[in-house]
């Protein structure tokens, strides 16, 4: 049988911390506590040496009510001020995701949990439009997307991100939407006519054209060439879409930079952008522990480029160059994306959307105006 074992000695039967043969289809590695936490875990055996089968490990959803579902930020490093998460963890389980240390703050890891443990909004689409009514309330872009996906597998069957959308549809608010997931094709009624009219604008995230990377980086997203099919169909459908190599990962993807631009023009995409990939707190040593695992023949290549990205360090949060990195590297990586985005006529960025057509849809009961 196997145990953990905490900082303070004590030996508990509790979720390992080192890898679990029995995660299939997940990136995480083991399951390594947040920052927050007073105790570290790990599995020990207990010397009985008998063999034990371990439950695979499965998606669990719990349900939260905030009191807000707006989220304002004044980060100088991104072009929105305000954004919407319909749900906490991503089943996507990108090994790379920035926003897994969010996880730490409800207790839970930033490794396994944060694939596993999801926490849904159902009264999203509420809040969202009694904050949209508020008197004081100023149209702009709102972003969805930007921290987890909003077209993550579990949206199938709770719609959240498609009703949050008919209210922003109902308002005519303008809404700029990040994902790699291809359920957005089941809402291109919405975005199709959203588009056309300035309203809203997609990221679609291509980080390899290289389907066993993709599975082993990103094990629940969808295949690589099925997203540029995505692209194809919102484009078609009148949404502007813009291809994003994002993260860029050094030794591992960097030299697809421009195959990657190449697909994504040709299945429609106007515009592009890139981001270096950066392993903010929690993130790194998941990464190391992910790499030394996935790829143990070009792991210390790969981890000796990020490091000259950032300083010498596994991250550098400093304002203004978290987002592409520093040094000759850095340098010649956004060089040859600049390059290859010229010639392929990809701008960088999409058209600015439109607020003035913002206008709180009448209830039932209200006064309506005579002009």
């Amino acid at each position: 049988m196997l145990f953990m074992l905490c900082s303070s000695g004590v030996v508990m039967p509790q979720n390992t911390h080192t890898a679990d043969p029995n995660a299939r289809g997940r990136a995480a590695q083991s399951n390594r506590p947040g920052r927050f936490e007073r105790f570290d875990r790990d599995r020990v055996d207990d010397g009985w040496e008998i063999a034990e089968d371990l439950p695979s490990v499965r998606t669990e959803v719990s349900l939260e009510t905030p009191c807000k579902i707006i989220t304002r930020n004044t980060s100088p490093d991104i072009s929105f001020d305000r954004s919407i998460n319909p749900y906490r963890g991503c089943e996507h389980g990108c090994i790379y995701c920035f926003a897994r240390p969010t996880h730490a703050y409800l207790g839970m890891s930033p490794g396994l949990d944060f694939e596993t443990q999801l926490i849904v909004r159902p009264k999203a689409p509420d809040l969202l439009a009694k904050e949209l009514r508020a008197k004081s309330y100023v149209p702009k872009v709102i972003a969805i997307g930007t921290n987890t996906d909003p077209y993550q597998p579990i949206e199938k069957e709770h719609r959240i991100m498609r009703r949050c959308l008919e209210v922003l549809r109902d308002f005519n608010h303008p809404v700029g939407i990040v994902t790699k997931g291809t359920l957005i094709e089941r809402d291109i009624d919405i975005l199709g006519d959203m588009g056309q009219r300035g309203l809203v604008r997609v990221g679609i995230s291509v980080t390899t054209l290289d389907p066993k990377i993709s599975r082993a980086m990103e094990p629940r997203v969808p295949h690589p060439k099925r997203r540029l099919k995505t692209i194809q169909r919102l484009t078609d459908a009148g949404c502007p879409v813009r291809i994003m190599t994002s993260p860029v990962v050094p030794g591992l993807t960097d030299h697809e930079i421009e195959a990657i631009l190449q697909a994504g023009a040709d299945a429609g995409a106007i515009a592009a952008s890139w981001i270096m990939l950066r392993l903010p707190r929690e993130v790194a040593p998941l990464f190391i522990e992910w790499l030394a695992a996935a790829f143990p023949d070009r792991a210390a290549r790969v981890m000796a480029r990020v490091r000259e990205t950032h300083g010498g360090q596994n991250y550098d949060p400093n304002w203004g160059q978290r987002m592409t990195g520093q040094g000759k590297y850095a340098q010649l990586i956004a060089h040859r994306f600049a390059l290859q985005c010229k010639r392929l006529g990809l701008a960088s960025k999409l058209p600015d959307l439109r607020c003035d057509l913002f206008a709180p849809p009448p209830r039932r009961g209200d006064q309506l105006s005579l002009f």
